[in-house]
């Protein structure tokens, strides 16, 4: 149980934290506007909870190799980042292409940035993430070994932790389900359809109409909006 609580807990907490910082950068950075940056209706991304994984288990991996392996400090160091940049990379590769190839979504898009691969990745971002996870390994890792294995001492613990993942579940379920509606309308195998567009298109929309910008895409809204959206953009990349 404690194992299967220290999992969870990454997963949830990178989850949610990726979700904040996804918020505010569109909101600042990106796209000058409040939205919700995920795939899921609620406020997590799963992408950066698989993320804090990888660099939880890539930690500890370092950190056993540091206390029993006769290597330099310097060379373990030096791994230790680019596994780190190598690990958090192919996992937005992966996702990347799964909901380009699978469901013709396109989650975010790099298209306008030097050196990307088919707007899923790119150099800028790559570098961004190594030293984020970087800045993990070096000054937060220690404490959030603590602070989750203190948690995971109480039980009350797991049904909270329990009860999280089966609504990040429950919410899987429901966006699979809106995508693979985004997918039929789309209907064009050659066509990637940009999620993050779309978000913007209804904002704007929904701004001309002095309505309240759009937080979350609702389903009964897609059909009629997707098929305007396309009429304006032929060609979604």
């Amino acid at each position: 149980m404690v194992v299967f609580a220290t999992i969870a807990t990454l997963f949830v907490l990178g989850s949610l934290v990726g979700y904040i910082i996804e918020v505010f950068f569109r909101r600042f950075v990106s796209q000058k506007r409040w939205m919700n940056p995920g795939f899921l209706v609620g406020p997590y991304l799963p992408i950066y909870g698989f993320g804090v994984l990888g660099l939880y288990g890539l930690s500890e991996l370092f950190n056993f190799i540091a206390e029993n392996l006769n290597w330099e400090k310097w060379i373990i160091i030096i791994l230790e980042i680019v596994s780190i940049g190598v690990v958090l990379n192919v996992i937005e590769l992966i996702t990347g292409l799964i909901f380009t190839k699978v469901f013709k979504l396109k989650l975010w898009d790099y298209s306008n940035r030097p050196g990307n691969f088919k707007g899923i990745i790119c150099p800028l971002f790559a570098i961004i993430w190594t030293a984020v996870g970087s800045l993990y390994f070096f000054f937060v890792h220690p404490y959030l070994k603590d602070g989750i294995a203190f948690l995971a001492e109480n039980t009350i613990y797991y049904f909270f932790t329990g009860l999280v993942l089966g609504m990040i579940l429950v919410d899987f379920c429901y966006s699979i389900h809106l995508a693979t509606v985004i997918r039929k309308q789309v209907n064009n195998s050659k066509l990637v359809f940009n999620l993050e567009k779309f978000k913007v298109y209804l904002g704007e929309k929904r701004e001309n109409s002095k309505k309240t910008s759009p937080f979350f895409i609702k389903t009964a809204e897609i059909k009629d909006k997707i098929k305007d959206f396309l009429e304006k953009n032929k060609k979604v990349k």
